[in-house]
């Protein structure tokens, strides 16, 4: 015993910063990133070095994961607020002197080109968590008020970029905070109502509101042509609903059991755009079929349920209300991405979580799972 407290083995040094690791979420990534870098190596065979890039990725992921998982909850909570400003500031920098590309502005050269909108995805439930935090047991009507605040101004800046598909990762993290947080449902139930209404209304009046020259207010023309595509993609079958219907196509041609591992057609005879980023799920579908399909969403609703399960039983109502939001956030990232590639959503840049090709969204993954073990590891501490 004294020789193993004197020359400790390599096992022993990491013992005390594996403790407390979430076995099942741990696991359920490991399903979704061998998901991923199969169909990577797959879809992106033409381009050999996305799957080496993919798997890079990954690692960079699992080592922000692990550095993450180390930091007590209570010292997350202490990066809230300056976080959530630096991620402000930086918004403000981009529209007054950002890089503008294909028509959005978006990026800011810092001496390197960053994206200041992804913070966000981590900073406003860190912020919105620590604002309850600091209200618990005397929450008001305007601590909500004052939490819809701190959404609208960092959602309305990356709206005017505009970065739609980040925008609604945005929104739906602080709404899953304020949500948790306890808001009521006679708030939350009208707005819902409002937009199934408005749904219907828009199908309704489809060649009315999609006609040449009709223009909706408050969307830009290629969000408005986006939602006219979801309801008509044959309008434009080589134009803007080219994805749509090439993403159905492969999903459907895949059938049961799918076409075969690297006997996707659509996807390699390079009729599914984007395949290896926000199309990866349709190359997935055709190649593994529909059985190949439940297993993926089988192992995202697995990955969730566990999240939540991490949210429920953790020691403090900043841990659970940022756990909640993160996990809520994965199943965001998910729905949404395999809603746009089935046709049934309009087409946005969401990728799919551990399965789409991409480092900057990889590396929000990866702090994401990192705060989600940290407050698993903060729990056993606190049971032990």
């Amino acid at each position: 015993m004294s020789n193993v407290l004197q020359n400790p083995s390599l096992r022993h040094r990491f013992a005390p910063l594996l403790k407390g690791f979430d076995g099942p979420l741990a696991f359920g990534v490991f399903l979704l990133a061998c998901a991923g870098l199969l169909i990577m190596y797959s879809s992106g065979f033409a381009n050999g070095a996305r799957f080496v890039d993919h798997g890079r990725n990954m690692l960079l992921a699992g080592f922000i994961m692990f550095i993450v998982a180390q930091v007590p909850p209570q010292r997350l909570m202490a990066l809230a607020v300056p976080l959530y400003t630096i991620g402000v500031a930086l918004l403000v920098a981009v529209a007054l002197f950002g890089l503008t590309k294909k028509g959005a502005r978006r990026w800011l050269n810092v001496g390197v080109v960053i994206q200041p909108s992804e913070i966000m995805k981590i900073a406003m439930p860190l912020m919105l968590a620590w604002w309850f935090q600091k209200r618990e047991g005397q929450l008001r009507p305007l601590d909500f008020l004052v939490a819809g605040l701190l959404l609208i101004v960092p959602l309305g800046l990356i709206v005017k970029q505009p970065d739609l598909g980040t925008a609604i990762l945005v929104l739906s993290a602080g709404l899953a905070v304020i949500f948790f947080a306890g808001l009521s449902w006679f708030l939350i139930v009208p707005p819902i109502l409002l937009g199934l209404v408005g749904v219907v209304l828009i199908v309704v009046f489809e060649p009315t509101l999609c006609a040449d020259g009709f223009r909706w207010p408050l969307l830009h023309d290629y969000q408005q042509q986006r939602i006219c595509t979801l309801l008509d993609p044959t309008r434009d079958p080589l134009g803007k609903g080219f994805h749509i219907i090439q993403g159905m196509i492969a999903i459907g041609s895949g059938g049961f059991w799918g076409k075969g591992f690297m006997q996707g057609t659509q996807t390699h005879l390079d009729f599914i755009p984007e395949r290896t980023t926000d199309f990866v799920f349709a190359a997935f579908g055709e190649e593994f079929g529909l059985v190949g399909n439940l297993l993926l969403i089988g192992s995202f609703i697995f990955l969730i349920l566990r999240g939540l399960a991490i949210a429920v039983e953790g020691p403090t109502l900043f841990a659970r209300l940022l756990a909640g939001s993160i996990t809520l956030s994965f199943f965001v990232y998910a729905f949404v991405n395999m809603g746009m590639v089935s046709g049934i959503l309009p087409v946005v840049g969401v990728p799919l979580p551990f399965i789409s090709y991409g480092g900057t969204a990889m590396v929000t993954l990866g702090l994401g799972l990192g705060i989600l073990m940290s407050v698993a590891k903060a729990k056993q501490l606190v049971q032990s």
